[in-house]
C-alpha cells in the first residue's frame, strides 16, 4: 500500500461528520482572525493548501483499503477556499474511487463563495459536493465586528443563498452567549433575521467557550465582556428560537457544550422547543441539564 502524509493535527469536524471518512486538502483556515477561535491557533496549523498529487495519492490510497465509504469530509476549516479547478479535480477523483458515496461536505467561510459564481458552485454539487457548514456565529453586524469575523450579516446571507440556489444544502452554526449580557438581545434578534432570510437545511447552537482562557478574545472584544450564566443562556436562546420564522430547518442543539439538549424542526416543533425552554428558565430541577464535567470542554 502507498504512504501518504500524516494528518497535520489538531483536527476537527462537525459533530454530524463522526462517521465520515475525512481528506485533510488544506491546513488550517485562511482566515484564522476569529477572537472566540482556538481551533487552528497552534503553530503547525499556519494556513496552507496541500499539493494535489498528495491529496490524489491518498485518495488512491485509502479507497483501495476502505471502498465502500458513503460520506467524506473535506478538511480543515477552509477547503472552499481552493479554485473552483482544483476543488472539482478533487472531487471527481473522489467520485471514480468511491462508488458508494453518496455525500462529500465541507466548512465553508462566507467570503469564498463570494469569489465563486452560482455557476461554478452548480458545477461542485455536480461533482458531489452536497453540504456546506457555515459558521456564522451571529448575525449581530456590531458583534461581528467585535469578534473579528471578517463578515457581516448581508455577505452571510448572499453566500447562503447562492450556496442554495446551486443546490447544495447549507447548515448554519450559531454561538450562544457570544455577545455576553451586554449584547444578548441583538445577537438573539439578529441572528434569527439571519435564518429567516436564508431558510437553511439544518441549524446548530453551540455555547461559547474559552477552555484556553478570555485573553484572547478579550484583546478584541474589551474588558466589558460578561459571560452569560445558564439562566441567561436559556433567556437568549428562548429569544432566539422565538424569532425565528423556519418553514422546515433541521434543529439541533445537542453539543457537549450545551447545557440543554435540544432538538426539533423548526418551525414544526417551535412551540414545544419554547415550552422547554421556558421550563429550563422557570423550574431547572425537572429537567436532566448537563453537569459542568460533562460539557466535554
Amino acid at each position: 500500500m502507498r504512504s501518504f502524509p500524516d494528518y497535520i493535527e489538531p483536527m476537527f469536524r462537525p459533530p454530524s461528520e463522526a462517521d465520515s471518512l475525512i481528506f485533510q486538502i488544506t491546513n488550517g483556515c485562511s482566515w484564522n482572525k476569529c477572537a472566540f477561535c482556538e481551533m487552528y491557533t497552534a503553530p503547525q496549523k499556519k494556513f496552507s493548501t496541500r499539493k494535489e498529487a498528495e491529496v490524489f495519492a491518498e485518495i488512491e490510497t485509502v479507497a483501495e483499503a476502505m471502498p465502500h465509504v458513503r460520506r467524506i469530509f473535506l478538511a480543515d476549516g477552509d477547503a472552499m477556499v481552493l479554485s473552483t479547478r482544483r476543488l472539482l479535480a478533487i472531487l471527481e477523483k473522489i467520485q471514480y474511487h468511491f462508488p458508494n458515496l453518496n455525500r462529500v461536505s465541507s466548512y465553508c467561510l462566507p467570503r469564498n463563495v463570494a469569489n465563486k459564481s452560482v455557476e461554478e458552485l452548480t458545477e461542485l454539487k455536480e461533482a458531489g459536493l452536497a453540504l456546506a457548514y457555515i459558521g456564522a456565529e451571529s448575525g449581530d453586524d456590531e458583534l461581528l465586528k467585535l469578534i473579528d469575523k471578517g463578515e457581516t450579516f448581508s455577505l452571510t446571507v448572499d453566500a447562503l443563498q447562492k450556496l442554495q440556489q446551486a443546490g447544495i444544502k447549507t447548515s448554519v452554526m450559531i454561538l450562544n452567549g457570544l455577545g455576553g449580557q451586554n449584547y444578548t438581545e441583538q445577537h438573539a434578534i439578529h441572528s434569527a433575521q439571519l435564518l429567516n432570510e436564508t431558510q437553511p437545511n439544518y441549524l446548530a447552537t453551540l455555547v461559547v467557550s474559552f477552555p484556553f482562557g478570555q485573553e484572547r478574545f478579550l484583546e478584541h472584544f474589551g474588558d466589558d465582556f460578561r459571560l452569560l450564566d445558564q439562566h441567561g443562556l436559556f433567556q437568549e436562546m428562548h429569544q432566539f428560537i422565538q424569532h425565528t420564522e423556519l418553514k422546515s430547518t433541521i434543529f439541533r442543539s445537542d453539543h457537549a457544550s450545551n447545557y440543554l439538549v435540544l432538538k426539533g424542526v423548526l418551525g414544526r416543533d417551535k412551540s414545544s422547543l419554547l415550552a422547554k425552554l421556558d421550563l429550563a428558565l422557570n423550574h431547572p430541577e425537572q429537567l436532566a441539564l448537563r453537569e459542568e464535567w460533562q460539557r466535554g470542554l
